[in-house]
């Protein structure tokens, strides 16, 4: 599976963002980011307008059909617009740095609160959230810079009206 746009492209924009690739990079490891980088953005799909114009089969969330940004804009079917793949190659280089920080595996039930080791003792910060979905919120870093790429493309919550 590829991610979007290309390797060159996402390689490009780091350097444009002054993140240093290392000259020995293994090419492997990118490409795996540059995946897991659009993977980490296909999570905020259901926050999209339109559908994928290659139908489920398609890798990834974007291009869409029927897309548009939050203020309405059309946005031409099967395009992948640049903030799109600028997020994807923020997350990307995240995940190069330490792969899987963007997908926490959280089990609610192995959470230790204290740990002792001798005369060493540990007591973590609880959290009252025993809901899973909340847990994976605690879990799942907040990166700003994706924030403000994505949120133009975000459908608008409008509040709801009940006619009785």
């Amino acid at each position: 599976m590829a991610g979007y746009l290309t390797v060159d492209a996402m390689k490009a924009y780091w350097a444009e963002a002054g993140y240093v690739l290392p000259s020995d990079a293994d090419p492997i490891k990118v490409a795996a980011a540059w995946n897991r980088g659009a993977s980490a953005i296909d999570r905020y799909e259901l926050h999209f307008s339109g559908v994928r114009s290659g139908g489920y089969e398609q890798a990834h969330a974007w291009g869409r059909y029927g897309a548009s940004t939050y203020y309405g804009q059309a946005i031409p079917n099967g395009v992948v617009p640049v903030a799109i793949a600028n997020a994807s190659f923020e997350a990307a280089w995240l995940e190069y740095g330490k792969p899987g920080i963007l997908s926490p595996v959280v089990t609610g039930s192995s959470m230790a609160k204290r740990k002792k080791v001798g005369q060493l003792e540990i007591e973590y910060a609880s959290s009252s959230a025993t809901d899973v979905d909340d847990l994976v919120k605690l879990a799942t870093p907040v990166v700003t810079v994706i924030e403000c790429l994505l949120w133009q493309f975000m459908t608008p919550v409008l509040p709801a009206v009940l006619v009785v």
